[in-house]
């Protein structure tokens, strides 16, 4: 049997790479989508065996190059998203409303037979951020033009080389005190990165259509245990200090003048939400395909980068006494 093919926008982001890898595996030919096949492609070309990975460097914007593209796919996968705002073009209104609309709209006219967006958990809340609002926003416009979407919203996914948990722990290693927004009360379900890919791939083998999907972890870990953790992790000893709005704020305003911010106002805003199931729609566990990989189990594999002797502090190369 000819094996489907999946096409993947986003792919060298960090859920694309995973989930290329993964669908690869297990016989499914993939298209990568990349914004700069110069600077991505032989890391892209790593992530799967010769001739399951073909990888395309379109405009993102421009119908006529995605439709040559789109026509040739059975599956259809949108992984991008950001976190901030760049430039003119990196905005939130152009990557998570105006890219997926003009995706699912093409999907539909060329009879691809399943179309997955990644979005996120939460963004019904947060009605005064405009990252959530303009995901929520995209996700309309894709129940429109898709009818049988299927929509996923992971929590906070984790993971080697993720943003979140090494963002984190290269904070705490060089700052003697960290601010926690909101008392560090925000509650999250964290999500490992193999579990997210397999729900994916679980998605598309049994043919999961019209839905929304929320994706978490095995449990709820606040903003502070989360920040605790790490610390141990890496053998750190910091003080955690809570910050009153107004500060928390100003230090907003001034870490997202910074080329990657370390925080924005926009950000900011999200964390007085709960990043946990709405109770509203079907989740990963459900479905009978349940994330069980533990945080501090997970993140101890490679936490080794920021303690002080580095790779000599894993298990393995410690004495035996």
């Amino acid at each position: 049997m000819k094996p489907k093919n999946c096409l993947i926008f986003g792919a060298s982001g960090f859920i694309g790479r995973n989930l290329i890898r993964k669908l690869t595996q297990n016989n499914y030919k993939v298209t990568a989508v990349t914004r700069n096949y110069h600077q991505k492609a032989y890391l892209l070309k790593t992530q799967a065996n010769p001739g399951y990975l073909d990888i395309v460097e379109p405009s993102i914007f421009d119908e006529n190059s995605l439709r040559n593209i789109i026509k040739k796919a059975d599956i259809c996968l949108n992984c991008i998203g950001i976190l901030n705002e760049k430039d003119k073009i990196n905005t939130f209104e152009n990557i998570h409303i105006k890219f997926p609309a003009l995706l699912s709209k093409l999907c539909n006219e060329n009879n691809v037979k399943q179309f997955i967006h990644i979005s996120a958990l939460g963004i019904e809340k947060a009605k005064d951020s405009l990252y959530a609002k303009t995901k929520l926003s995209g996700e309309n416009y894709i129940k429109e033009n898709f009818k049988s979407a299927t929509i996923l919203r992971p929590s906070v996914i984790f993971g080697y080389d993720d943003a979140f948990s090494t963002h984190l722990m290269s904070l705490l290693n060089v700052l003697p005190i960290f601010p926690l927004y909101y008392s560090g009360k925000t509650l999250f379900t964290p999500i490992h990165i193999s579990n997210f890919v397999e729900i994916i791939y679980q998605v598309i083998a049994k043919d999961i259509n019209s839905t929304i999907i929320e994706c978490v972890g095995p449990e709820e870990i606040s903003f502070k245990d989360i920040l605790v953790r790490l610390l141990k992790l890496i053998d750190k000893k910091r003080l955690l200090l809570p910050l009153p709005l107004i500060i928390a704020k100003l230090f907003a305003i001034f870490f997202q003048l910074f080329p990657k911010p370390l925080l924005t106002l926009d950000q900011l805003k999200l964390l007085k939400y709960n990043n946990v199931i709405s109770k509203k729609h079907t989740t990963n566990f459900e479905l009978e395909i349940p994330s069980y990989a533990n945080f501090d189990i997970e993140v101890e594999k490679y936490c080794y980068m920021w303690k002080k002797s580095g790779q000599f502090s894993q298990n393995k190369f410690k004495n035996k006494n």
